[in-house]
């Protein structure tokens, strides 16, 4: 009789067992040896980015063995018309710059009647969540020689960012993600030029460009195209200008950058 009663518990339970083990039915995750978070993210059924923005995840997106992500589930919602991102954005109380990251929305306007967008989960008050980095992960923009470094005189005058050598047709990336928040042509110095809003004061800018191929208002990646190198403005060559900044004060670029491979 108890081994017909014991039989029975652990068919009651086996429903259970297995759905605690569905990594689509997880809420959090502990990392194991050899994960990343893009195989994580796929067994979850949850978009990447979604999981970094809510475990404070900067690019590019590393995890370790031990360390607790929060799986964070999302809503979805189909774009009827006359509907516009923000709108969505603020009828399901999510920052229209996450909803544009979790769908790989390039602008505020890309987005079309019948499209099927993911809302991303607000997190409860109860679960601890990492703050945001105030600094981001920055890049190189491009793979050129330094053809000229960062200097700054006493008297505020000097090289604000630092120049790479570059070839016609060579592509500049963004350095870290972030909204687009100039593109065009600034007639002193760097003619047609690209800034970027990385959020918390940081910006980066991109001079001298051939050709952009960025607008404003647009959600870019990091390492995503925003232009090609030109000689545009006061350039003596083909060439790409770049600064970082911190609530508008030029940064030296090489102090935010990664160390480069031989």
């Amino acid at each position: 009789m108890m081994r017909h009663l014991r039989l029975f518990a652990l068919a009651l339970l086996a429903p259970m067992l297995v759905a605690a083990s569905d990594p689509r039915s997880e809420t959090e995750h502990v990392v194991a040896e050899g994960e990343t978070l893009g195989g994580i993210a796929n067994r979850a059924g949850v978009p990447p980015a979604v999981i970094a923005a809510a475990n404070g995840l900067a690019e590019p997106y590393n995890v370790r063995a031990g360390q607790k992500l929060q799986i964070t589930r999302q809503r979805n919602h189909t774009v009827t018309k006359g509907q516009t991102l923000g709108g969505i954005a603020n009828r399901y109380g999510v920052p229209s710059s996450d909803l544009a990251i979790a769908n790989g929305l390039a602008s505020a306007n890309s987005i079309r009647t019948g499209q099927k967008l993911i809302i991303p989960a607000v997190m409860s008050a109860e679960i601890p969540v990492t703050p945001t980095p105030t600094t981001p992960y920055f890049r190189y923009p491009h793979d050129g020689e330094v053809l000229l470094g960062f200097t700054m005189r006493p008297d505020g005058g000097g090289h604000e960012g630092i120049d790479f050598a570059a070839n016609v047709g060579d592509m500049v990336r963004a350095s870290s993600s972030g909204t687009v928040i100039f593109s065009g042509a600034e007639p002193k110095r760097f003619g047609r030029m690209v800034v970027i809003d990385h959020g918390n004061g940081w910006h980066s800018v991109y001079g001298h460009l051939a050709r952009v191929t960025v607008t404003e208002g647009e959600v870019v990646k990091g390492g995503e195209r925003i232009g090609i190198a030109g000689d545009e403005g006061v350039a003596n060559r083909i060439e790409l200008h770049f600064e970082i900044r911190q609530n508008q004060e030029p940064v030296d670029p090489t102090s935010k950058l990664p160390a480069k491979r031989n």
